[in-house]
């Protein structure tokens, strides 16, 4: 079990009343057309009925397993899902559309990404020229101060791509972002590869700048630094949204929460009894016309999957089910 010390509350007033969220996504779906055997054309759907909002000044922590759709939520937002790639409902930012003519004119100056796959580092251009890109004046003093924070040292300037380990490859790109004047940074994965003490002073970087004020979406795996560090949790499953809470609710354990899958991740944890729960995420395929967890619930009844519930508020949060408390 890590031993995290649990970030001070954020000092900005992020979701103060008549606040506009900086992003807002409702109803998302993203579907691709694919083709099987015989030219025979199918439509899968790993995106569906998704919902969030993330604030100025806050840390929105997006929580769920491999192939709940996080990564892919990141670049539907940024406007950089493949050809055959399908995008319905709305998403806007600072209270209007963001369509893709308006996503193309903020990709990487008001919302930048912070990507999970190292192979968008340049194998052809030395890192300390990548990191500092064509700005001028040359952020190389900012930089350097970062990488000393970072534990990278001097020299990684001089490398390629190829001479870096995972844990400095992350470390490179998460400097790269932080360069950036973008008011809202999409963290995918920030963390792995990194030391216990490496990814602490990564989130608690993150966390300085939504205290100045930016808003960040933090994907990641790992519970236990999201938890300390955000301000608010998504849960996803199958790709669909199931809980927004306070991560302070996670923390308390499973009477905070509303949704069974937030309350069983809570009880997956190592610290709170390893416990699994049967069953397996449903594959992007399947049509499913109700909830997405039903299968893998307790409390699951006819209407559960005869109808996806609506997403409400309950209890300062926001749950999407029939039966949350």
């Amino acid at each position: 079990m890590k031993k995290i010390e649990r970030a001070e509350e954020s000092a900005f007033p992020a979701r103060r009343e008549g606040t506009v969220p900086l992003l807002e996504i409702m109803d998302l779906s993203i579907s691709f057309r694919m083709y099987g055997e015989g030219l025979a054309q199918r439509v899968l759907e790993p995106i569906s009925n998704l919902y969030l909002r993330v604030y100025p000044g806050e840390i929105l922590a997006l929580i769920g397993s491999s192939g709940s759709g996080k990564s892919l939520l990141a670049a539907g937002i940024l406007g950089i899902l493949p050809p055959n790639a399908c995008q319905k409902g709305r998403l806007l930012y600072k209270g209007k559309d963001l369509n893709p003519e308006r996503q193309a004119a903020l990709r990487g100056r008001e919302i930048a990404l912070l990507p999970q796959s190292v192979s968008y580092l340049d194998p052809l251009m030395r890192v300390g020229a990548q990191v500092d890109g064509y700005r001028k004046p040359f952020p190389r003093e900012k930089r350097r101060s970062i990488w000393k924070r970072f534990g990278l040292p001097m020299q990684t300037e001089k490398m390629y791509p190829y001479q870096l380990s995972g844990g400095m490859s992350r470390r490179v790109l998460l400097s790269t972002a932080l360069l950036s004047e973008a008011e809202l940074l999409i963290a995918d994965e920030p963390t792995p590869g990194m030391s216990l003490e490496q990814s602490l002073e990564a989130l608690r970087t993150l966390r300085q700048e939504a205290d100045k004020g930016k808003a960040i979406i933090l994907i990641t795996h790992d519970i236990d630094l999201a938890a300390s560090f955000a301000d608010w949790m998504a849960f996803l499953y199958a790709g669909v949204t199931v809980e927004l809470a306070p991560a302070r609710d996670f923390r308390e354990g499973t009477q905070a929460l509303r949704h069974p899958y937030s309350q069983a991740l809570w009880r997956a944890l190592p610290q709170n009894g390893f416990q699994p729960i049967p069953g397996f995420q449903p594959y992007a395929g399947e049509e499913i016309p109700g909830c997405r967890f039903a299968d893998r619930c307790p409390y699951q009844t006819e209407l559960c999957r005869a109808a996806l519930p609506p997403i409400r508020s309950l209890r300062g949060g926001e749950v999407r089910c029939y039966h949350g408390t």
